[in-house]
């Protein structure tokens, strides 16, 4: 053997080494910038007392309207891309309480999802639900966030008490200034509507004379004396609305919410399924493309497995042959016996 003599490795010692290269770098868990859609929401939530009604159903299981929608939204921050952000804000009587201006969502996804879960009814300040004017209070505080957010209201769109059509509050804002959806929820038929105190504990439901039937402000001021009459913008006596008699029972008002939509240039959906909120909330008009760090170490890894796969399946897949036992002919070991 001659001195100095080094044996050159052969293709299989490269591949090897290949392989274990890519694995190393797929350890480093490298990122490259990509252009992406992202989205950018605040999301408020309606915590008044209609939204306790038990008429949704997810799983099979029975549960309110406001559960029902954080249960949707739960399942939706995993599905956002990263890059996305999120804000948590409630609604009751007629203003809207933003938690913190919105976070990236994967960075963040924990902190997102406890203080979701953390939002209920304990939180309202009061018992009215004015959904007009709340809605016109969203809109102004996304319009003054860095970044002019998109906003989402989920509600049902009860009023409490009832509001006399003509006196609804006009919008004064630029329709379609603020981009956005209202999401509907809640069955078409009615229900009764939960009483639950401060310690979360069930009470009964609403009764009929528990709560108002007409609106106040007008019906305060209806008598026969004209001077006592209130006028609309044309000069026309506004009539208070009569009596419903089952205000104490709530239903999703549709109607009432896609006007609203259309007034504000938002867009209506009713919120019947975790997909139908996913394809909502990540529609290509929502979508704000952005750079975004994406991870790609599974790439190093999956050429590894290509390899090793390369490398090794010829010699699994190869049957061993069976090789014939070596032996004398039956009858040539033993000599034969006299009969």
């Amino acid at each position: 053997m001659r001195s100095g003599w080094r044996r050159v490795p052969g293709p299989r010692t490269w591949v090897l080494a290949l392989v274990a290269a890519c694995l190393v770098g797929a350890c480093l868990e490298p990122e490259i910038v990509l252009q992406r859609p992202t989205y950018d929401y605040i999301i408020a939530l309606d915590i008044t007392q209609s939204m306790n009604t038990r008429d949704m159903a997810l799983a099979g299981v029975r549960m309110s309207r406001i559960l029902y929608a954080k249960r949707l939204l739960k399942g939706l921050l995993p599905r956002l891309p990263c890059g996305s952000r999120v804000g948590w804000a409630i609604f009751t009587e007629y203003r809207v309480f933003l938690f913190f201006t919105p976070v990236e969502v994967c960075a963040n996804y924990d902190a997102l999802e406890e203080t979701l879960g953390r939002i209920g009814n304990n939180m309202a300040w009061a018992g009215g639900s004015q959904i007009a004017r709340g809605l016109f209070a969203g809109l102004k505080v996304a319009s003054e966030v860095p970044g002019r957010p998109d906003f989402i209201l989920i509600t049902d769109g009860q009023e409490a008490p009832p509001i006399n059509p003509a006196f609804r509050p006009d919008f004064d804002g630029t329709p379609g200034a603020v981009p956005g959806v209202i999401l509907g929820v809640g069955s078409d038929s009615l229900s009764r509507i939960p009483m639950i105190g401060r310690d979360g504990r069930f009470l009964g439901y609403w009764a009929a004379n528990q709560v108002p039937q007409t609106d106040a402000y007008s019906a305060g001021r209806a008598t026969s004396e004209a001077h006592d009459l209130l006028y609309n913008k044309a000069g026309e006596p506004i009539r208070p609305i009569s009596p419903s008699g089952t205000e104490q029972l709530s239903s999703l008002k549709t109607a009432y919410l896609g006007s609203l939509a259309q007034e504000t240039g938002l867009r209506y959906r009713r919120l019947d399924s975790a997909d139908s909120l996913y394809a909502t909330l990540t529609q290509r008009a929502f979508a704000r493309p952005e750079p975004v760090r994406t991870a790609v170490g599974f790439a190093p890894a999956a050429v590894a497995l290509v390899l090793l796969i390369w490398l090794y399946w010829p010699r699994l897949a190869r049957k061993p042959k069976l090789q014939p036992q070596r032996g004398r002919q039956r009858g040539t070991d033993f000599p034969k016996l006299p009969l």
